[in-house]
């Protein structure tokens, strides 16, 4: 009686996780691509008609500190099966077929990809919005300060997202808003993110966090989150370019240490309780506030600052057209 008893204990203990790693989206706010294309009419309109970024959250600190209680509570619903999953293929040199190949189950990973995309779309709403050069100078001097904050807590995905944003085309062909801004941070911030040398300045930086958070004596040091987009690929590629036998048949056992290391590394870092008192009206802006999509972005920025060739010029007039119905 008593081993049944703890069996059930056990089977109650192995449900409720994988309930939660099944179902991690629903307790979060579903994110869709909330489209506004029409909020563009909104320059001419008064500023009661759309809430902004700095009217919900001023203090760069604060907001960084919102954007790591997302990114950890969006990384605890990834189980590791869900790595497993999203790479695994049937083995050529064995005859049964893989148990996955029918059920491929990745929810919780494709749905935190897709809020890295939100934020960076987020971003660059944020910025394009305003009317006023001064005031979308303000928020990307705002969200530089919001980046390097991410930076310092270790929180690289919504650092990397928070750039992407910033150097989407929309936002970077602003020259005269960028005249305005103090770039020097902006740049320290983009090349510690640089891509050059498969990222070597970002994983130097992964690194120090990493050596950080495994002398911690607090939550706070504790926090790594990765650059996710990059992480997948590094394993993709670990997978891929590794063979699963050696050429006499055995299985390659250095391959699979190597990728329990990542994907055990990845586990240590998700579990971390995030330190931070949590704000749920900053946090349903994050998951709640409307987005353009890439041609609202354009239009936004048009509107802005005119278009500087004929190309940007036709693109424009075919903007107004098709998305506020204005020749």
């Amino acid at each position: 009686q008593a081993y049944w008893k703890k069996m059930n204990q056990l089977l109650q203990t192995l449900n409720q996780k994988l309930a939660t790693l099944s179902h991690g989206q629903e307790g979060i706010v579903k994110i869709s691509a909330a489209v506004s294309d029409k909020l563009v009419a909104f320059k001419s309109k008064p500023p009661s008609i759309q809430r902004e970024i700095l009217s919900v959250c001023s203090d760069p600190y604060t907001l960084a500190q919102q954007l790591t209680h997302v990114e950890l509570e969006r990384l605890s619903h990834i189980g590791p099966e869900e790595f497993v999953q999203a790479f695994v293929h049937k083995d050529p040199l064995d005859g049964t077929k893989t148990c996955f190949s029918e059920q491929k189950k990745t929810s919780n990973l494709e749905a935190y990809v897709k809020w890295f995309n939100r934020l960076c779309y987020l971003v660059a709403t944020e910025i394009c919005m305003p009317a006023k050069k001064k005031q979308r100078a303000q928020v990307i001097e705002f969200f530089i300060d919001v980046a390097r904050e991410c930076f310092n807590i270790g929180n690289f995905n919504s650092l990397m997202a928070i750039i992407s944003g910033m150097n989407m085309s929309p936002v970077s062909r602003l020259k005269k808003t960028w005249s305005k801004v103090k770039t020097a941070k902006f740049f320290i911030l983009e090349h510690q993110m640089d891509p050059t040398g498969n990222f070597y300045n970002y994983r130097t930086a992964l690194r120090g966090a990493a050596h950080r958070s495994l002398t911690a004596h607090s939550n706070r040091e504790k926090i790594v989150i990765p650059f996710f987009s990059l992480l997948i690929k590094d394993i993709y590629f670990l997978n891929e370019g590794c063979a699963n036998r050696l050429p006499n048949g055995h299985v390659n056992f250095e391959k699979f240490l190597e990728l329990a290391k990542q994907v055990g590394e990845f586990i240590t870092w998700k579990q971390v309780e995030c330190p931070f008192e949590q704000d749920p009206n900053i946090i349903h802006y994050l998951h709640t506030a409307p987005i353009f999509t890439e041609d609202g972005l354009y239009l936004a920025s048009y509107e802005s600052e005119s278009p500087e060739n004929q190309t940007e010029k036709d693109r424009w007039k075919s903007l107004r057209s098709t998305i506020l119905g204005k020749t």
